[in-house]
């Protein structure tokens, strides 16, 4: 099984847990002398197989990252590292954006507000930060369809 296949396997069962969670909670009280709509005992056995599944999946999935290495660099170094430049993109794009913004004076008496940065500067910094996270997630999406699971 390719490491993708996994990934979207684990995203199914992410998906399947957090609805047999749901589906548990409608079903946990009733009235008196009426029955569930589901069985939460059957509920109850689904979630864990599920569960099972998804922990076998994890720690696959964590010790073929571990072991996958790509120009120097696992695929968990690769992954840390493309998580912190989306992390770092969207603060300094909210920055960008309120450093940008014009403020209306409507008289020349009032008071004139500045940007505190080099919004250009910033901008090209922030494209830059954005052409490494495509080259990144581009390696990372790549080892995914070639790398076969642990």
């Amino acid at each position: 099984m390719k490491l993708a296949t996994a990934l979207s396997e684990r995203a199914d069962l992410q998906r399947r847990i957090s609805e047999l969670t749901v589906r548990l909670r409608n079903n946990a009280k009733v009235q008196e002398g009426e029955t569930p709509a589901e069985d939460p005992g059957e509920l109850l056995s689904e979630l864990d197989r599920c569960l099972v599944r998804l922990e076998e999946l994890i720690r696959r999935i964590n010790d073929t990252n571990n072991r996958t290495v790509s120009e120097g660099k696992s695929l968990t170094d690769l992954i840390a590292a493309r998580d912190c430049l989306k992390q770092r993109i969207i603060i300094l794009r909210d920055f960008l954006n309120a450093s940008s913004e014009k403020v209306t004076r409507y008289t020349k008496t009032e008071i004139r507000i500045m940007s505190t940065v080099n919004v250009a500067e910033l901008q090209k910094q922030l494209d830059g930060y954005s052409r490494q996270l495509r080259e990144t997630d581009e390696l990372i999406q790549g080892l995914n369809w070639t790398t076969e699971l642990i």
